[in-house]
């Protein structure tokens, strides 16, 4: 397994009230598998993707990523995890605001170690511009950019060094029906490249084009699925079979 959570609950405490927001989660995802995690509001699912991309500590439980325990690292380990191994695609973007693409695209890199004036950083973060198709909007800043176009930027630093697994929370959930499309399809094609992709959301349309679907309530997994999608060549063979 890539990713394996062994009995790992999360709690907080309001006051007097302690609420578990995950309760004894046992599940893994594979290598170059495609999850969505879905749920009502409460059911644990954002908790979840915060506590599996090691941006919160688990309260109790364990979690390997490609077969190491990760969930007893401290801060500083975490953080270096994160940014060597885990890119993230949030709902909001969360982009510089006076920062071009280019440069929001580079920011990863910085951290793990080139110089702000690295030309192969440059050179890398154009690329993956360019493999969301904004090779022409290096130097806009997010406030020259639609939304689509942000989240392709957002996309596009969730890949610069090359994650282990991508972790996405409601990506499309700001986005006009046809920026939507847009973004599923990347996910899409990321997914067939062979990125493993983790991708909490409520809208079932999002959801239908992961290949398994799990379902959290009150913490807890309330069922574990596979998703199974038409192949094109069934879909030719119904359409020529329709015609004959």
């Amino acid at each position: 397994m890539l990713l394996e959570l062994k009995h790992v609950s999360k709690t907080y405490e309001i006051g007097d009230t302690v609420i578990r927001a995950l309760d004894e989660i046992s599940l893994g995802v594979a290598e170059k598998e495609f999850v969505a995690i879905m749920g009502p509001s409460g059911s644990g699912k954002s908790t979840f993707l915060q506590v599996a991309s090691m941006l919160a500590e688990p309260s109790s439980g364990e979690i390997f990523l490609s077969g190491q325990e990760v969930s007893s690292y401290n801060e500083i380990q975490r953080a270096h995890l994160r940014n060597k191994q885990i890119g993230f695609v949030f709902q909001s973007f969360n982009l510089l605001a006076r920062t071009s693409a280019l440069e929001n695209v580079m920011l990863p890199l910085f951290y793990a170690g080139y110089g702000a004036d690295s030309s192969e950083a440059r050179e890398k973060a154009k690329v993956m511009l360019e493999r969301v198709g904004l090779g022409n909007r290096l130097n806009n800043t997010p406030a020259q950019l639609s939304g689509g176009q942000q989240q392709r930027v957002a996309i596009a630093r969730a890949l610069i060094n090359d994650p282990t697994i991508i972790f996405a929370d409601e990506p499309t959930g700001n986005l006009d029906s046809k920026s939507g499309e847009d973004i599923k399809q990347i996910l899409r094609e990321l997914n067939q490249e062979g990125k493993t992709i983790i991708m909490v959301t409520h809208e079932d349309d999002v959801a239908a084009i992961a290949k398994r679907q799990i379902v959290f309530r009150d913490g807890k997994v309330l069922s574990d699925s596979a998703v199974h999608h038409k192949s094109s060549t069934t879909s030719k063979a119904k359409k020529q079979k329709g015609r004959s």
